[in-house]
C-alpha cells in the first residue's frame, strides 16, 4: 500500500512549521495514523508534540540535499510510518528530493507557503527557486497579509507560473480568503482574427495547448520563428518562440504543428507573422489531441523587441 507524502514548500519563516503544527493538532487530520515528519530546515518556530491528540507523530531532521532513498526508507520503516509530512528547504530545488523518495512513497499533496510581504522580492532575486515551488504546488498560501493589501501582484505571480493553482490569502487579523480574481486573456477570443501581441506569446502557447478545444475553428495571428518538426510529414513546420519559464537556464522552444505546402522555402530561425486556422487533432507532439494550425498567410517579419518570450 502506498505511503502518502504531504509536501510543504516555501522559504524560511514562511509559515510552514506553524501550519503543520496546527494541522497535527486537529483531530480530523491526526486521528492516530503513524506519521513521519521530515524537517529539512529549522526556523524559529518549533514543533510541540505535547499538544497532539495522538502521540504517533515522529520528527526527524534530514539533510535534503544529501539524504538517500535508502535512508528515507529506513526512517519510514523504523517508525512504521503510514504517511509522511515533509517540510522542504526553500533554498533547494524540490525535484531532486522527489526523485529520492522510495518506490512506495506517493506524493499526495504539495502546498507552498509564502510571506506576502517578501515573496515579490524573492521572485525578483531568486526567480528560479520561486518558480520551482509555485509551478508544482496545488495550493499557495500568501500569509501575514494586511487586509488592505493589493492582492493582484500576488495573484499574477501565482497564475503566471501555474494556472491551476488554488490561491489563499491569510490575513493578519486571522481571516482567510480564497482567490476569486478572474483571469482574462490579453487577446480577444471572439475576434474574427485572434491577434496575439509579441509580449503575450508564452501565455497564448500555454492556453492553446492546455485548452485547445476553445480555439477549434478560430483564426489566430502571431509572430514566430520558423522551426522544423522531427519525423513529421512534408508540408509541416513548427512556428514558435523560445520561452523562458523561470530563468535563463530554463529556456525552451515552444512551437505548434502547422500545415503549409511551401514551408520548405522558409529559412530556419527566420521571423514570420503567421495567420492560421486552428483545428484540434491527434499529433505525436501532444501525445494525443492538440492544436494543429493550417497557414493562411505567412509574411516575413522583424524580430520582436524581446526575442525570448516569458510568462
Amino acid at each position: 500500500m502506498p505511503i502518502p507524502v504531504y509536501a510543504f514548500t516555501g522559504f524560511l519563516e514562511a509559515g510552514k512549521t506553524k501550519f503543520i503544527q496546527e494541522t497535527l493538532e486537529d483531530e480530523r487530520f491526526n486521528s492516530g495514523e503513524r506519521t513521519l515528519v521530515l524537517i529539512c530546515e529549522e526556523g524559529e518556530e518549533e514543533y510541540d508534540l505535547s499538544t497532539y491528540p495522538h502521540k504517533s507523530v515522529f520528527l526527524e531532521v534530514i539533510d535534503q540535499e544529501n539524504v538517500t532513498t535508502e535512508a528515507l526508507a529506513a526512517l519510514a520503516e523504523a517508525h512504521h510510518a503510514r504517511r509522511v509530512i515533509v517540510e522542504l528547504n526553500g533554498m533547494q530545488m524540490i525535484e531532486p528530493f522527489y526523485r529520492k523518495m522510495p518506490e512506495d512513497w506517493e506524493l499526495a499533496q504539495e502546498v507552498m507557503f509564502a510571506d506576502a510581504n517578501t515573496i515579490l522580492s524573492f521572485n525578483t532575486n531568486l526567480r528560479s527557486l520561486v518558480a520551482d515551488k509555485l509551478s508544482g504546488a496545488e495550493m499557495v498560501v500568501f500569509n501575514r497579509m494586511d487586509p488592505k493589501a493589493d492582492k493582484m501582484p500576488l495573484h499574477k505571480l501565482a497564475r503566471a507560473l501555474n494556472r491551476r493553482i488554488d490561491i489563499v490569502y491569510d490575513y493578519r487579523d486571522g481571516t482567510t480568503e480564497f482567490d476569486d480574481i478572474p483571469d482574462p486573456l490579453p487577446f480577444d477570443l471572439n475576434a474574427p482574427i485572434v491577434t496575439v501581441e509579441d509580449d503575450d506569446y508564452a501565455l497564448f502557447y500555454r492556453d492553446i495547448t492546455e485548452e485547445p478545444k476553445k480555439y477549434n475553428g478560430k483564426t489566430v495571428r502571431f509572430k514566430a520563428q520558423v522551426a522544423r518538426l522531427k519525423n513529421d510529414k512534408p508540408g509541416m513546420f513548427a512556428p514558435g518562440r523560445f520561452v523562458m519559464t523561470c530563468c535563463e537556464a530554463d529556456i525552451t522552444f515552444m512551437g505548434l504543428p502547422c500545415k503549409y505546402p511551401d514551408c520548405q522555402k522558409l529559412d530556419m530561425r527566420s521571423w514570420i507573422t503567421l495567420t492560421a486556422k486552428v483545428s484540434v487533432k491527434n499529433h505525436p507532439l501532444f501525445k494525443g489531441q492538440g492544436p494543429i494550425l493550417t497557414a493562411l498567410t505567412v509574411e516575413p517579419a522583424e524580430a520582436p523587441a524581446q526575442e525570448v518570450a516569458a510568462f
